[in-house]
């Protein structure tokens, strides 16, 4: 089984989170934040990974950047050495009015590249900026190269769904198990 538990304690936050990848898409998450709470539910559901995830904080902020740490940190740990993982990942996700392109290399070399396109200051209570903050520091936390792009949209809560929606369609596809592969997906021999 590809699961593994995290718990992270600072000053600012506590987290914990538990993540099978080759599960059923069920997700317990209680963050505090409502609309972060409603992507990564999103998120599982449509990656079919299995998340428990509670996390509990001083600030709105570092509770969001917290919980993108320890769960970039969970999913690493549980696709262990990464043997026969198919390593890339892509989508296109409509939304109502948006449509989000997402991309994913779990090349175990970190690099977001975000573009939203979101025109208010928050979404649903969640400011845009901790938003993007926290898809930049998913991917720093996974050490994966995170491309999401919104190519269009009028309401930014659809552009937001849309994109965790693309994202997680690339995570299933990325750390599936690839039948024709044997040992880790790279010439290095190594991620």
């Amino acid at each position: 089984m590809r699961e593994t538990e995290y718990y992270r304690r600072t000053s600012e936050t506590e987290v914990k989170v538990k993540v099978r990848l080759d599960g059923s898409g069920s997700a317990s998450v209680n963050t505090g934040i409502s609309f972060l709470d409603h992507m990564l539910k999103s998120m599982a559901t449509h990656a079919l990974i299995d998340l428990s995830l509670e996390a509990r904080g001083d600030l709105s902020h570092h509770v969001i950047e917290d919980v993108a740490i320890c769960l970039g940190e969970a999913l690493r740990r549980a696709l262990g050495d990464a043997a026969n993982i198919r390593r890339f990942g892509y989508a296109i996700v409509p939304m109502n009015c948006s449509l989000a392109f997402a991309a994913i290399d779990l090349s175990n070399r970190p690099y977001p590249k975000i573009d939203l396109k979101l025109e208010g200051e928050s979404v649903e209570g969640m400011k845009s900026e901790d938003i993007r903050h926290f898809l930049e520091t998913l991917a720093n936390s996974l050490r994966a190269n995170i491309h999401i792009w919104v190519q269009y949209g009028s309401n930014d809560h659809h552009k937001v769904e849309a994109a965790f929606k693309a994202l997680a369609l690339s995570i299933r596809q990325a750390v599936s198990i690839d039948a024709e592969r044997t040992g880790v997906p790279s010439s290095k021999g190594v991620l």
